[in-house]
C-alpha cells in the first residue's frame, strides 16, 4: 500500500510539472542574458527566480535521470557545490566535461535546479573527473544536495519498483537509512540487488519532496560487495 501512494503521489507531481510547463509563454524558455559567473554554491544562497551564471564540469550525463526529470537535463559540480541543470534538449554532454550554464533557479519539488533555455550552455572543452564525496547513509540533507556523494552499507528493503520512473532501495551503515532511487532510464540492472548485500553507490544527492536521496547515474555507479 505504502508503494502505491507513493507512486501515486510522484505521479501526481510529474503531472503538475507538466501542465506549469505547458502554460509557460515561449519567451520564458529564451537564454536569459549572460552575467559573469559566480560560484555554485553561492548561487544556491540565492533566491528562487534569480538569474546566474555557473560554471563546472559535468558530474550527470545529458538525459540520464530523464524517466523522472522528463528533460533532458545534467548536473554540474565546482569546488563549492553542484546544481542540476534543466534543458528540454539533448546537448550530449558527458561526465568530465566543462560547461558554462546562465538560467534561472527553481524548485522543482525541494530539489534547487536551474532551469536553461535554448543557447544558455556553453561547452568549455574537458577537464578532470569529480570525486565523490563519501557521507554516512544518515547525513543526506540540504548540505548534500546538488554533489556527487558516495555511500555504502546494507539494502535494508526488498529493491521497490516505481516504474516508469525508476526504483527504490534503501541503504543503511548502521547510521540510519538512506534511500537511492535509480532512474530507469539510467539502464542500471537492479535485479541483481538483494535484501543483505552490502553495497557502495555512487550518485548526484538529490531530492524529490520530503526526502534527500541519492541518484545512480551509470551502471557501475553501484557494486556490490562480494563475500569471501
Amino acid at each position: 500500500m505504502l508503494s502505491f501512494l507513493l507512486r501515486g503521489r510522484r505521479l501526481v507531481y510529474v503531472a503538475l510539472l507538466a501542465l506549469t510547463l505547458a502554460l509557460l509563454p515561449a519567451s520564458s524558455l529564451a537564454a536569459p542574458v549572460a552575467a559573469p559567473a559566480i560560484d555554485i554554491g553561492a548561487a544556491r544562497g540565492l533566491p528562487v527566480g534569480s538569474t546566474v551564471t555557473l560554471k563546472g564540469t559535468v558530474t550527470v550525463p545529458s538525459g540520464a535521470f530523464e524517466s523522472g526529470t522528463f528533460d533532458k537535463g545534467f548536473a554540474i559540480q565546482d569546488k563549492t557545490g553542484g546544481m542540476y541543470v534543466s534543458v528540454a534538449g539533448d546537448l550530449g554532454l558527458r561526465m568530465r566535461d566543462q560547461v558554462e550554464v546562465t538560467g534561472q533557479l527553481a524548485d522543482s519539488f525541494g530539489l534547487l535546479i536551474l532551469t536553461v533555455g535554448v543557447g544558455g550552455v556553453k561547452h568549455k572543452g574537458y577537464g578532470h573527473s569529480v570525486g565523490a564525496e563519501t557521507v554516512a547513509t544518515s547525513a543526506l540533507g540540504e548540505a548534500t544536495e546538488g554533489r556527487l556523494l558516495q555511500i555504502a552499507g546494507r539494502i535494508v528493503q526488498p529493491v521497490q519498483n516505481d516504474l516508469p520512473y525508476g526504483y527504490r532501495i534503501f541503504v543503511d551503515d548502521g547510521s540510519g537509512a538512506a534511500q537511492v532511487f535509480v532512474y530507469a532510464s539510467t539502464g542500471i540492472d537492479v535485479s541483481r540487488l538483494q535484501l543483505g548485500q552490502t553495497v557502495r553507490v555512487v550518485g548526484f544527492g538529490g531530492q524529490f519532496v520530503d526526502h534527500y536521496e541519492v541518484n545512480p547515474r551509470i551502471p557501475g555507479d553501484i557494486q556490490v560487495h562480494q563475500r569471501h
